[in-house]
C-alpha cells in the first residue's frame, strides 16, 4: 500500500533557512554586549558554535527550548531570564534575515515534494519554527516548475510553497517539543490518514526520533554530512539529497535509494 500521508519539516529540509545563522550571531552579539560580563564565566566563544553542535543541541526545538539548550550547552547561567533574552535577540535576527532574503529553497525537496503530491499523497508542513509559513509564502513554485520544466497542474500562476500543503501545524504551541511525537501525530490527524500509514522528513536528529517515536516511517536528509547521526536517531533512509528517493517505492509504502540506473536516467532527463 502507498503512504497515505507525508509531513515535512521545513528548516533544512525544504527551506536552507538562516536560523542557524541567527542563533549564533545573536549570541555573538549578546556576548559582546550586554553579556560580556559573564563571557568569561562560561565555555562559550565564536569557533565553539559550529553546525555540528547546531544540529544537535538546538535543530528542531520551539524557540526558547532551543535558546536554553544552547546557553545550557555554553554553561551560562540565570537561565531563566538569559534564555527570554536570548530566545528575543534570535527572533529579531532572524527576521532581518528573511526579510532580507538571506534564505534558499532546496531543489531537490521541491522537486521531491511536488511528486509526492502529484503521485496523489497528501502532505503535510509540520516545523517547530513560527517563521516556518513566512519562508513557505515566499516561495513560488510556479516559478519553480516552469525553471525546472515540470508541469503539474494544480501549480497555478502565484502558486507558493504555502498553497501545496493540506494540512499546516507549524509554529504551534505543544506542550513538549521534538523528541516528543505529538507535532507529527497532529500533522496525521489533520491530513485525516492514520500516523502509521506516514513518512517524516528531516534532518535533524530529534526529528527523527520524534517520528520513531510516532511509529512513522522516518527519511533522514543529511544535509551537513551528517548520516551516522541521521541513522543512530532510527531513520529508515538516510540520504544526502531528496533526488535519491525512490517515487516508485513510496507508491508500495516504502523507504528506499533510488537504484543508479534510475539516478542516471534522472540526470539525463
Amino acid at each position: 500500500m502507498a503512504f497515505a500521508g507525508g509531513i515535512f519539516d521545513v528548516d533544512g529540509v525544504l527551506v536552507d533557512s538562516p536560523h542557524e545563522q541567527a542563533w549564533r550571531e545573536a549570541l555573538e552579539q549578546l556576548m559582546g554586549g550586554d553579556w560580556r560580563d559573564i563571557r568569561d564565566q562560561t565555555n562559550w566563544s565564536p569557533e565553539r558554535f559550529t553546525p555540528a553542535m547546531y544540529q544537535q543541541v538546538i535543530a528542531g526545538m520551539p524557540r526558547k527550548a532551543g535558546a536554553r539548550a544552547a546557553l545550557m550547552y555554553y554553561g551560562v547561567h540565570d537561565l531563566d531570564r538569559r534564555v527570554e533574552e536570548y530566545a528575543a535577540a534570535k527572533q529579531k535576527h532572524v527576521v532581518e534575515l528573511i526579510d532580507a532574503g538571506q534564505f534558499v529553497a532546496f531543489p531537490d525537496a521541491l522537486r521531491f515534494i511536488l511528486a509526492v503530491k502529484d503521485a496523489g499523497i497528501p502532505v503535510a508542513a509540520a516545523s517547530s519554527s513560527k517563521n516556518a509559513n513566512l519562508f513557505l509564502s515566499k516561495i513560488r513554485l510556479d516559478t519553480f516548475a516552469a525553471e525546472q520544466r515540470l508541469d503539474y497542474g494544480f501549480v497555478q500562476p502565484g502558486f507558493t510553497l504555502l498553497d501545496l500543503f493540506d494540512a499546516n501545524i507549524s509554529g504551534r504551541d505543544f506542550p513538549r517539543g521534538k523528541p516528543d511525537p505529538t507535532i507529527f501525530l497532529t500533522g496525521a490527524e489533520e491530513l485525516g490518514v492514520s500516523h502509521e500509514a506516514c513518512f517524516v522528513v528531516e534532518d535533524a536528529s530529534s526529528g527523527i526520533q520524534a517520528a520513531k517515536a510516532g511509529h512513522m516511517a522516518a527519511l533522514g536528509v543529511a544535509r551537513l554530512g551528517d548520516q551516522e547521526l541521521l541513522a543512530e536517531a532510527g531513520a529508515d533512509l538516510v540520504v544526502t539529497t531528496l533526488d535519491d528517493v525512490s517515487l516508485d517505492a513510496i507508491a508500495t509504502g516504502e523507504l528506499r535509494e533510488r537504484r543508479a540506473a534510475d539516478r542516471r536516467q534522472r540526470q539525463v532527463e
